[in-house]
């Protein structure tokens, strides 16, 4: 049986922890298609970073990890850089600068391989345009909305993620109606330590977190959505059973740094000098 053809679109950052000194590097569509990669899934990743050295960070972690490091475009422009604090284990964020890869669409080569995938995932931050040419065409994809619940409209859209409320008095159906009124038909909400909540319009299926001990819970939703769309959507596992799976995967991303994993590197000195104002700013 041939791997599945699964190419994730967008996002990608460098994350400095200030408070650690180290540096790791992410973003939802790449977590994603580095997790396939680990699944054994045909995985790629198409995004593209500055022509800086933190696009240079960025480009060594992709093919280390082993995606096709020619996927990645570089064009004139900031690398994706968000500086955090962490303290009790709370993430303090001081500057989340989008970079070049903002509203990015694939190149008209990139974007004919978009068409011969078996699924199709857009990152946060996608561009508007084409989400549009991807329901146009009718290319099976997901995308992850986050907490921008009502920044795009989702008709057509065959799969949302999106982050919902982890505080347990708090009611999800309203977040989730209010995402199918905006046109999503079938809605994954992943709400941290509450576990995560899947709706097809038919029933709602909710899986509890694992108890872990949490290293770091950057990337644990990008892991659940990975392993989701693979065990559900394309190897046809029943939905309680793919979301277990995918909550699985999602505390196993809790115990190690980074959203997939990787060597952490300290943070260089060029780095830290080409911030040095908005570091002063935010911890003064």
């Amino acid at each position: 049986m041939a791997a599945m053809r699964l190419i994730a679109v967008g996002d990608n950052c460098l994350d400095v922890y200030l408070s650690k000194n180290s540096m790791a590097v992410g973003g939802n569509a790449l977590n994603v298609a580095a997790q396939w990669h680990r699944q054994g899934c045909d995985a790629r990743y198409f995004g593209v970073v500055g022509k800086d050295a933190e696009g240079d960070v960025i480009a060594t972690a992709i093919e280390a990890v082993g995606l096709p490091g020619a996927d990645l475009e570089r064009r004139d422009g900031p690398t994706a850089v968000t500086l955090l604090l962490e303290q009790d284990g709370d993430r303090r964020f001081l500057l989340e600068d989008l970079g070049v890869g903002r509203d990015y669409v694939p190149s008209p080569e990139r974007y004919a391989a978009l068409r011969r995938a078996d699924w199709v995932h857009l990152g946060t931050n996608s561009s508007a345009e084409l989400i549009e040419r991807l329901i146009e065409d009718r290319i099976r994809f997901s995308i992850d909305v986050s907490t921008a619940h009502q920044l795009l409209a989702l008709k057509g859209v065959p799969l949302v993620f999106a982050s919902g409320p982890d505080e347990p008095h708090v009611p999800v159906e309203p977040v989730i109606g209010a995402l199918r009124e905006r046109g999503a038909a079938r809605i994954v909400l992943t709400c941290g330590p509450r576990g995560a909540f899947f709706d097809d319009g038919a029933r709602l299926v909710h899986v509890p977190a694992q108890a872990v001990d949490v290293v770091d819970t950057c990337g644990a939703g990008d892991s659940f959505i990975a392993t989701f769309i693979v065990a559900h959507l394309l190897k046809g596992m029943d939905a309680d059973a793919a979301m277990r799976l995918a909550t699985d995967a999602a505390a196993g991303t809790c115990l190690h740094e980074g959203g997939f994993p990787q060597r952490l590197t300290a943070i260089p000195p060029w780095l830290l000098r080409k911030y040095a104002d908005e570091i002063s700013a935010a911890e003064g």
